[in-house]
């Protein structure tokens, strides 16, 4: 009897043991996908700041690592129709997050042929956009200017 207590009780302990190392592996090989949308408008242009991000902790060698990986879309969207736009020269925009920002110049010798402007790009290793951010956009075309701000639209 007793050697069979015994081995119950090397049982669950080696099981016990097995237990916390899958739990600590899963812990160090925790991957965190950060997927936001943030919405805005002004008057005259609306955008969005489509951002898609992933996080990735492991061990290699006993020692935790991380990684990052993000990539984003900038959508600015004249709400106007197209025909108001036909006189439009010059267009500028720029977008700021905590720590990044983008901008794009475009000159028209012929009236645009949409409405919709779009940029985009990505990185690894750099810093993430959180969740709870502001965007800043700049909006410069012809003669006016706008600004508004993108905030997340939360689920």
């Amino acid at each position: 009897m007793k050697k069979i207590l015994a081995l119950l009780l090397i049982t669950i302990l080696a099981l016990t043991a097995c237990t916390e190392t899958t739990k600590n592996e899963v812990e160090k090989n925790k991957i965190t996908n950060n997927n936001y949308k943030f919405i805005g408008e002004s008057e005259h242009w609306k955008a969005e700041y489509i951002y898609k991000g992933t996080e990735t902790w492991g061990d290699e060698n006993g020692t935790t690592t991380y990684n990052n990986k993000d990539s984003y879309e900038f959508v600015l969207k004249y709400k106007g129709s197209l025909e108001e736009l036909s006189s439009m020269q010059e267009l500028h925009y720029s977008y700021k997050t905590n720590f990044s920002s983008g901008d794009s110049n475009a000159e028209f010798t012929e009236p645009p042929k949409e409405r919709v402007f779009t940029s985009g790009g990505g990185s690894e290793g750099g810093a993430n956009v959180k969740e709870d951010e502001v965007i800043h956009v700049n909006v410069k075309w012809d003669q006016f200017e706008e600004s508004f701000e993108l905030h997340n639209k939360r689920k």
